[in-house]
């Protein structure tokens, strides 16, 4: 376990603080002081030049599609879910730990210290041990959200996929057990519904009492495209969110994905209930879905977390890269460079959505107190971000995973000069090889 890292650039309160010591104890940050004291401690990091900040906690995933890169490329929406599905029925517990430990490590090398995983619902328990074993091999801190849903429907329309729905009682138990099983580690365990179209007003009812009881994490997709209003009023004759909060299914463990046909009334109700919202700009991009109005939901008070999404959908689980694109599309669409600068992307990314999840709050960079999942940023490792005229800046507009250096998780190194110090990279490029389409 690491106890300092010493003189470094620390980004705190909203400023970049030069030649800091981070002094971690237990796990957690206990002091951020000037640097040159000369402390002798037995585990440390030299962060001279380099600049540390917050571990980015990416809001949502699908771990299981690291495996299916470019699936479906330039199909709509629902068509490209189709394949994802078959492919999802697929699944093996075998390849669902490597795509797992891909899609972890691929995470921890773009300074994501936390993620979401949204997984579909699926009957086996092995695949979920599977999940749960790649996870904690690489290190990472994990809301794992087991899928669930109880409206079949193979077109995916007013239901979901048929071979992977199991009874809710089951999937409940299941649950259960994986919460007992994780307690006290790195992974917490939440619920992941498909979306409003896959759960009756029954399901609702369950699911919402069973983690309001246990105060879990539940995300849902949410009006990534029109289809959940356009089904939702044809069979329920309502909108999606009316939908959902006429069936008390919108609270403060809630996390809303995608949300970019969200419209004034919708964003209204969310911020109302207190539920949180992954913005998920390079999915949406790579589907054709649209542009989530995030300035709009920042100014109604919606807490607003930074998502991948899949590789199946972006194809990468690259955080910089989303966190440069969330911003330029936003400036973009609205046409001001002034928009999601550094630190408001940043808090987004950091920390955005951590009322739903169960994490502690995180804004302006790092604090005294907070855990030490952080990553440590050296712009020398890659030339074309340099010379560094502002940190923030340099981040922002030409940050990529080349300059991230270390990657600290509760207090221990997971990732050391770009490297895994708990994963065989040669061995997963092999597993990972040997996967390739003939």
């Amino acid at each position: 376990m690491i106890e300092a890292v010493n003189g470094v650039t620390v980004y705190s309160g909203g400023s970049w603080l030069p030649n800091r010591d981070v002094l971690i104890d237990e796990g957690a940050i206990t002091a951020i002081e000037p640097g040159g004291a000369g402390r002798s401690v037995a585990e440390q990091i030299d962060g001279t030049g380099a600049y540390l900040i917050p571990g980015f906690v990416n809001t949502h995933t699908h771990l299981q599609q690291s495996l299916m890169r470019g699936i479906a490329e330039g199909a709509p929406l629902l068509e490209w879910l189709l394949a994802v599905g078959a492919e999802s029925v697929a699944i093996t517990p075998e390849r669902a730990y490597t795509a797992t430990v891909a899609a972890a490590l691929e995470a921890l090398r773009s300074g994501t210290t936390a993620l979401v995983e949204h997984m579909w619902p699926h009957p086996s328990t092995e695949v979920h041990d599977a999940v749960l074993r790649g996870l904690r091999d690489t290190g990472i801190r994990a809301v794992l959200g087991r899928g669930i849903a109880d409206r079949p429907d193979p077109t995916r329309r007013w239901g979901f996929e048929p071979r992977l729905l199991q009874p809710l009682g089951e999937v409940l138990e299941h649950i259960e057990h994986m919460v007992k099983d994780t307690a006290g580690s790195r992974i917490s365990i939440g619920l992941a519904v498909p979306n409003p179209r896959s759960v009756t007003p029954a399901g609702m009812a369950a699911i919402g009492e069973f983690a309001r009881q246990r105060d879990l994490t539940v995300s849902i997709h949410l009006l990534e495209t029109r289809t959940d209003d356009l089904m939702c009023r044809e069979h329920a004759g309502m909108g999606a969110v009316d939908y959902l909060d006429s069936h008390d299914f919108l609270w403060d463990r809630l996390l809303a994905v995608h949300c970019v046909e969200l419209d004034d009334a919708g964003r209204q109700t969310l911020a109302e209930r207190g539920v949180a919202v992954s913005y998920n700009p390079v999915s949406n991009m790579r589907l054709g879905s649209g542009v989530a109005p995030v300035p709009d939901w920042l100014a109604s008070g919606l807490a607003v977390g930074l998502g991948v999404d899949g590789a199946a959908s972006n194809d990468t689980q690259d955080m910089l890269e989303t966190l440069r694109a969330g911003a330029y599309v936003q400036r973009a669409v609205r046409r001001r460079a002034d928009l999601l600068g550094f630190g408001a992307m940043l808090d987004m990314a950091a920390g955005g959505a951590n009322s739903a999840l169960g994490l502690a709050p995180s804004a302006g960079g790092i604090a005294v107190g907070d855990r030490a999942d952080l990553t440590l940023i050296r712009f020398d490792r890659d030339f074309a971000t340099l010379p560094v005229r502002d940190p923030g800046a340099a981040l922002l507009t030409t940050g990529t995973s080349r300059i991230v250096d270390t990657v600290v998780v509760d207090g221990e190194v997971v990732l050391r000069d770009g490297r895994s110090t708990r994963i065989d990279e040669q061995e997963l490029i092999r597993a990972l090889s040997a996967l390739n389409p003939s």
